[in-house]
């Protein structure tokens, strides 16, 4: 099995942020809260009950290392020519992955041009997911981009 890669836990960092950290909290634990898409969440976007209990950022990058290491089996399962592929590539789609879950990279038109190695067509798939609650997110638009950056750094190369 693969390690996790770097840019995929930098990716995931910087768009789901440690997030909720009431003021009032001296021990600075991220809170449950309800993302833009509506799921309730916590830490670095980990799906969760409302009544979690608060965590601390050392749990949230625990429970993001888990996310991320399942979110590379399922990539790796559904898109197996990622496995030999660049770093960068698949830490796009583990990310997309972890945003999104297993379940829509499975069923995606995504998943069948990265089998393709048709980079420039996954890159057109990967900026058609930039919807939550039913509306366009800004912040998905960016996260796609940055995703769409990795995957195709090394167009012309393969």
């Amino acid at each position: 099995m693969s390690q996790i890669p770097h840019a995929a836990m930098v990716l995931a960092k910087r768009f789901e942020g440690f997030h909720r950290i009431p003021k009032a909290d001296p021990l600075r634990r991220a809170h449950p809260y309800i993302c833009p898409a509506g799921y309730w969440t916590i830490g670095y976007g980990r799906l969760c009950k409302p009544d979690h209990p608060p965590i601390n950022e050392e749990e949230g990058e625990t429970y993001l290392r888990q996310d991320l290491r399942t979110a590379l089996t399922a990539t790796l399962r559904y898109c197996p020519v990622l496995a030999a592929e660049s770093e960068a590539r698949l830490a796009a789609i583990v990310d997309f992955t972890f945003n999104l879950g297993a379940g829509r990279l499975q069923t995606s038109t995504l998943r069948r041009r990265i089998n393709q190695r048709d980079w420039t067509s996954a890159a057109h798939e990967l900026r058609r997911w930039v919807y939550g609650g039913g509306k366009v997110l800004p912040g998905l638009v960016v996260r796609r981009d940055a995703e769409v950056m990795l995957l195709t750094m090394e167009a012309g190369t393969r």
